[in-house]
């Protein structure tokens, strides 16, 4: 299977830049993954396709502002660094542009001096594993100092912290938001509930990862990132009373289906746990415990319009994503939202 597979030609004034002011105000379309059949909504009326008893699961990860601009300590170089992992309390994995100026002992600066961080190894891949020292709590000063880490293809400056957060975010650990979930409002969430449709959380904390292309013609030669990711004993219950009923399991993001499909055994039953998962689902994948994805759209040729393919079909997908092209729908993180069921 080739990359080249999953090519669409996408024009650069349908990337959304900015989110809406209304989150569910968004647009929606619904794929059929049998049929192929596409329907064009607005997002709130997801709750229609919504049954009582489906379980419906969420990624309550919360975003880092994990950009830092810094200057190099001696000669007042700027810097960019992305904290992208913590490896002990105040010892990050981050990535630092440009790399050249972040050798071993180089010393950066942050905020006048508020924050520093002393590079002490390269990692793979050209990372940089950096000790951060400051006075305080470390979350207060990043709040301070930090921006959000928007992805390449967002050129604009985002005014409110927030809107790259999803309503329910709660634990901090994301290099990215899951951006699926950045539709939902509290109003939103409160129908669902009143219809009867259970909401369970996992988490699953988004790396780089999820932007790096896939660079191997042959996708069976890629390698996928690796994410931490926790399910709890009463998420795990949630959705496999709903698979033994009958209902369906909905996951909310590509980040969400990956955690389920990460936790669930060959039958199905999801269990309670937490670890790391490269999973990589791509056409011909055998689906243990979703039933339907509510996700964005994607960019040509990622891993992430291949798990869309692997559950509806590379065919009926990129037909539906020549519809939302021709219906001028907003692209990637900020844009419109996609239902396969």
């Amino acid at each position: 299977m080739k990359k080249s597979d999953f090519y669409f030609d996408l024009p650069q004034e349908l990337i959304a830049q900015h989110p809406l002011a209304d989150r569910s105000a968004s647009r929606l379309l619904v794929l059929d993954k049998v049929t192929g059949k596409v329907q064009h909504k607005i997002f709130r009326e997801i709750v229609d396709y919504l049954e009582p008893g489906d379980c419906l699961v969420l990624n309550d990860t919360k975003v880092l502002p994990a950009r830092l601009l810094g200057v190099k300590e001696g000669t007042g170089a700027a810097v960019e660094t992305l904290l992208l992992k913590r490896l002990e309390k105040d010892i990050w994995e981050t990535l630092v542009k440009p790399g050249k100026k972040a050798r071993p002992g180089t010393i950066l600066r942050f905020g006048n001096g508020l924050l520093t961080g002393e590079v002490l190894d390269v990692l793979e891949e050209g990372n940089r594993k950096i000790r951060f020292s400051y006075e305080g709590i470390f979350e207060e000063v990043l709040d301070r100092l930090g921006e959000m880490p928007l992805p390449p293809y967002i050129t604009h400056k985002l005014e409110d912290k927030n809107r790259y957060q999803t309503v329910y975010a709660k634990y901090e650990g994301s290099a990215a938001a899951p951006t699926a979930g950045l539709h939902f409002t509290e109003e939103l969430l409160k129908k669902i509930g009143e219809k009867g449709v259970e909401t369970a959380y996992v988490t699953l904390h988004v790396g780089l990862g999820t932007f790096r292309p896939v660079k191997a013609d042959n996708i069976l030669e890629h390698h996928m990132h690796s994410e931490h990711y926790e399910v709890s004993k009463e998420t795990a219950e949630k959705i496999n009373q709903a698979k033994q009923s009958g209902k369906r399991v909905i996951c909310v993001g590509t980040t969400s289906c990956r955690t389920v499909e990460s936790a669930a055994d060959e039958n199905g039953c999801v269990q309670a746990c937490s670890g790391n998962t490269e999973i990589f689902i791509y056409p011909g994948y055998r689906f243990k415990a979703l039933d339907a994805l509510i996700t964005n759209f994607h960019l040509p040729e990622s891993t992430l319009v291949m798990l869309v393919s692997a559950l509806a079909g590379r065919e009926n997908v990129l037909a539906a994503y020549r519809q939302a092209i021709a219906q001028q729908y907003r692209f990637f993180s900020f844009g419109d939202a996609m239902l396969v069921c």
